[in-house]
């Protein structure tokens, strides 16, 4: 069987393909894949292993209805269009779980370091700017006994929670579709509308997916209100956020400040006003970029392709109607 992959992906995952025989043609290019490319290569393929934000739209499903199967190296599935996936009876798969720690360790760092302003911190001493010493320069905020706003509290923002809960003593509060009952017995969470967790939270985290509820859902009128303390952490989607307008939030200080690990748009620019604004930190989108967390990964994305091409269901399967 013969399986695109669409960037190298860790050895384990590779090994376990290999070892089912499968025939395997890896995009190697350090750049963007082209779609008409993509296509252009699934075309003698059985299976995709697509890594990254590959827009797998209805004319991609269309050109490519010969695929057997799809696996996703992602938790997020936003570029993928199922319901045509799902009309031409290709499972997609994706790699939930495994990143949920490595994730929420990244919330915590970008919480941490901009309460206490760290990334600008950081840039005083490259700009040879370290100055004499002032009791009332460079303070930060404590995040102590504060409360912690939670938006999509699902196995990430469960993650993030129990640390907040546990370094911090912070209470959580969420606003999600459903109730998550075992947060709310664990950690004595309480579910709130989504206007009360603007306004009380002094750190909203957010980890729900993308979707058109979700899109710009926190935009000028969302930061007016919450306080003019908080802190915005995104290490979801870029896209559930406004750029210009958590811009001007911070500029116009309607908020304390902003931490990132995804972008709108994404890659961001060099030349993007947030990258030098005061109690902003941005990382490259590096959530799941731990050698523990990318393994697993590769081995559920690898495993998802095998069973495909046995004829199995997938282990992991977003759109498991296809099997009916």
């Amino acid at each position: 069987m013969n399986v695109l992959i669409t960037k190298k992906i860790p050895q384990k995952g590779i090994d376990i393909l290999e070892l089912a025989g499968c025939k395997l043609t890896i995009y190697s290019e350090n750049k963007p894949l082209p779609k008409d490319e993509l296509v252009r290569l699934c075309t003698y393929q059985d299976a995709l292993l697509s890594v990254g934000q590959n827009r797998l739209d209805s004319s991609f499903f269309e050109k490519c209805k010969h695929l057997k199967a799809i696996s996703l190296m992602s938790v997020g599935y936003d570029n993928v269009d199922i319901s045509a996936a799902t009309t031409h009876g290709i499972p997609i798969s994706n790699t939930p779980d495994v990143l949920s720690r490595a994730t929420s360790d990244i919330a915590f760092l970008l919480m941490l370091a901009v309460s206490r302003d760290a990334f600008n911190m950081h840039k005083k001493i490259e700009k040879d700017n370290w100055g004499f010493f002032e009791p009332t320069a460079n303070l930060g905020i404590e995040l102590y006994g504060k409360t912690l706003g939670i938006f999509g509290l699902g196995r990430i923002g469960l993650e993030l929670a129990q640390k907040a809960k546990a370094a911090y003593q912070m209470d959580i509060i969420y606003h999600n579709r459903t109730r998550n009952i075992e947060a709310e017995k664990q950690l004595h969470a309480k579910y709130v509308p989504f206007d009360q967790m603007l306004a009380q939270s002094d750190v909203i985290s957010v980890h729900a997916n993308l979707s058109s509820e979700t899109k710009e859902v926190f935009n000028s009128n969302a930061f007016g209100k919450m306080k003019s303390s908080a802190i915005f952490i995104n290490t979801a989607r870029g896209g559930v956020h406004n750029e210009n307008h958590l811009i001007s939030a911070i500029e116009n200080k309607t908020i304390w400040g902003a931490g990132l690990d995804v972008t709108n748009p994404e890659p961001m620019l060099k030349d993007n006003p947030l990258l030098n604004l005061p109690h902003v930190c941005v990382l490259p989108h590096i959530g799941s970029a731990t050698a523990e967390t990318r393994d697993k990964m590769a081995i559920i994305a690898a495993e998802n392709i095998v069973a495909a091409l046995k004829g199995e269901k997938m282990p992991q399967v977003i759109n498991a109607e296809v099997y009916d």
